[in-house]
């Protein structure tokens, strides 16, 4: 088998790694193995290194990207970045590009696709890119083709690819324009049958995985649950029992954030598992209590196996960060088959520009 050698930036805890590594192309021809990655958070490297790369620690790099060599990584065949969303979410500032901080950090991506001009790229972010500052979006595919790659740009819902969650991201999959292979998006009508209920994400899970641990609430939370509906939050249980909503348990804040003290309903998906966020973001199961950081990586399709390493409030934020590990493999499929020419279910991309 021919593996082509991935590199990452802004790699997070290993997401996008984990699901191309479980990737092959249908005739077995091409496969995928790690060759370097990149965070700036120390938990998330630890966590990257013992789970993708035990052997070989030495080569993923806890640095600030702006102060990383980039000539120095090494060869690669394929690259991904999930280049920071912060500038581009919807929740957050949606300044784009002027975000000095983070709305130029996709330049970096830019730079190791000059470097090294791997064979494909796959690069991720909020869908709320597409409608940041003003064209910055259409700046930043611009910059991806002036470096020599065809794109194909399409917004991936989760929930219709088999994942018991509704998150919604952009993904652009890059080909470099001297090979003659033509990426498609993978047709999610073939995953249409899978079940993504939370009930059943979340079922058989033992008590002894790691990072499984419930943490104890206050019994004023325990209260403020207990009147919350499977799949409503306290805005909506407060709306539905009007004055019998007690008010010392009521919320007082200027924006209602949909995920406020939001139950998952153990019928349906979970909603957008999240790294940032003060109390009441944290996801919280339809019986009262919190969700467990092993119960978040089931919902982003982490294996039970799979350790994140630091305190609990740094688990939760990596888990929130990573891109489904599902999601993952079946773009990655994708690409190995197109390279392979296998044919697969494949649709139409449906964002144009």
């Amino acid at each position: 088998m021919e593996k082509f050698r991935l590199g990452e930036l802004f790699c997070g805890p290993g997401g996008i790694a984990c699901g191309a590594m479980r990737a092959t192309s249908g005739d077995g021809q091409f496969g995928i193995e790690h060759a370097w990655a990149n965070d700036y958070d120390e938990d998330t490297c630890e966590t990257y290194r013992s789970n993708i790369c035990p052997d070989a620690p030495g080569t993923v790099y806890h640095e600030d990207v702006r102060n990383l060599d980039i000539s120095l990584l090494g060869p690669i065949d394929a690259f991904a970045y999930g280049f920071p969303c912060n500038s581009f979410s919807n929740v957050g500032e949606h300044e784009g590009l002027k975000n000095e901080k983070f709305g130029q950090l996709y330049w970096y991506g830019i730079k190791v696709l000059k470097q090294y001009r791997p064979k494909w790229f796959i690069a991720e972010n909020v869908s709320g890119i597409q409608s940041a500052g003003s064209g910055d979006f259409r700046i930043i595919l611009q910059d991806m083709r002036d470096v020599g790659y065809k794109l194909t740009v399409n917004l991936y819902k989760a929930e219709q690819y088999g994942i018991p969650q509704t998150r919604h991201r952009v993904i652009i999959v890059g080909i470099r324009d001297d090979i003659p292979v033509e990426f498609r998006v993978p047709d999610p009508a073939q995953y249409a049958n899978v079940d993504i209920s939370a009930r059943t994400a979340l079922s058989d899970i033992l008590v002894s995985s790691p990072n499984n641990e419930v943490r104890k609430l206050s019994k004023k939370v325990v209260e403020r649950l207990s009147l919350i509906r499977p799949g409503e939050n306290v805005w909506q249980a407060e709306k539905r029992l009007g004055e019998d909503f007690p008010e010392h348990l009521k919320i007082h804040t200027k924006t209602k954030i949909s995920q406020i003290y939001r139950k998952l309903d153990p019928d349906k998906p979970a909603y957008t598992v999240t790294a940032a966020g003060g109390g009441g973001t944290f996801m919280y199961h339809w019986t009262n209590r919190e969700l467990t950081n092993r119960e978040r990586a089931r919902i982003q399709t982490f294996p039970d196996n799979y350790k994140f390493v630091g305190q609990y409030s740094s688990v939760r934020k990596q888990i929130g960060m990573a891109v489904p590990c599902k999601l993952s493999e079946i773009v990655v499929t994708a690409v190995l088959n197109s390279f392979a020419g296998v044919e697969y279910p494949w649709t139409e991309a449906n964002i144009k520009e």
